[in-house]
């Protein structure tokens, strides 16, 4: 059982949700995946930013971000689950609740190549080549909206 995640805005992120947040991310990507590009990147404190996790004593166990970009369209990005709560399908249930809540709009994000097969069980599709970010293969996808 996963619970209903924490859901706030960028700018009504406290600092101890920003420490959290940025913790996960530095052990995720800094540490595990050692991703070679900064991860703070001036959007995560900004109102249109979308941050949503679920948590235990030591803070966010999983993790993920959306945004509106400058090009119109919804981002989803910077998923991570700490190591010991992966396989509980905490990742899953964060990308359920912003299809929740912008499933009606097309969403776009860069999968990890691995993960490619995963999103695409969500109903995002390959929308372009393959390029590397931080470091890391990726794989750039959508999911169109069910507006229509």
């Amino acid at each position: 059982m996963t619970g209903t995640p924490y859901v706030k805005n960028g700018d009504d992120l406290t600092a101890q949700d920003v420490y959290g947040i940025w913790r996960i991310r530095d052990i995720v990507f800094a540490v595990e995946q050692q991703c070679d590009e900064p991860d703070v990147d001036g959007l995560d404190l900004i109102s249109t930013t979308t941050h949503l996790w679920f948590a235990d004593d030591l803070g966010p166990t999983s993790y993920l971000r959306t945004y509106v970009g400058a090009d119109g369209v919804r981002k989803v990005g910077r998923v991570a689950t700490r190591r010991e709560h992966r396989g509980r399908g905490l990742s899953s249930a964060l990308l359920r609740a912003v299809h929740e809540r912008w499933g009606d709009e097309e969403i776009r994000l860069g999968a990890q190549a691995y993960l490619e097969q995963w999103y695409a069980s969500f109903g995002y599709e390959r929308c372009g080549e393959n390029f590397m970010e931080a470091g890391i293969l990726h794989v750039p996808m959508r999911r169109v909206g069910t507006a229509g």
